[in-house]
């Protein structure tokens, strides 16, 4: 017999409970001002804009460092928060532990047009997600989605997992 579906309000809790572990174990993202939006299993992320952000006053325009570092922040916690999915849903509770996040191998930004003096927001696909590796795509935009104004592409190391959470393998599992 299947379990009854959790209420609303207790599976909320839990999945804001998990996506703050995230962002609230990262510094930068708050050096930022970066926060998530999520819906479902869906995040945005959205930095608000601040004049500590202009890098050419007479433009203005955002600076280049602040796009990459916002790009590349939003791949890490799409790829942290899909890793913590599906134990999240399966155990039904928040994963605890220290936080161990991917690590960049290499990460390029394509530039497409200045950032407006204005809050940007992104969006990160997970391409390609394995046990030791994951390919990430990101768009940004400002006032309109289809007109992205930097997109990135990285490539990361995925964390090791915990002692003990993988299952047995070789000749003495069985």
């Amino acid at each position: 017999m299947r379990a009854p579906p959790e209420p609303v309000g207790i599976l909320k809790g839990r999945r804001d409970a998990a996506l703050g572990r995230i962002v609230g174990g990262v510094p930068f993202i708050a050096f930022l001002g970066i926060r998530f939006d999520r819906r479902g299993d869906e995040l945005t992320a959205v930095m608000p804009f601040r004049e500590e952000l202009i890098g050419n006053p007479f433009l203005p325009a955002l600076h280049g460092g602040a796009t990459a570092g916002f790009l590349e922040t939003t791949a890490l916690v799409e790829l942290a928060w899909q890793a913590s999915w599906d134990e999240m849903e399966a155990e039904r509770h928040v994963p605890d532990g220290p936080l161990r996040l991917p690590k960049t191998i290499d990460f390029t930004v394509d530039y497409l047009r200045s950032g407006l003096p204005r809050d940007a927001y992104a969006r990160a696909r997970v391409n390609r997600s394995g046990r030791r590796y994951a390919s990430v795509h990101v768009e940004a935009w400002q006032d309109n989605r289809a007109r992205l104004f930097a997109q990135a592409t990285g490539h990361f190391l995925m964390p090791e997992p915990e002692p003990g959470s993988r299952p047995e393998s070789g000749p003495a599992a069985g």
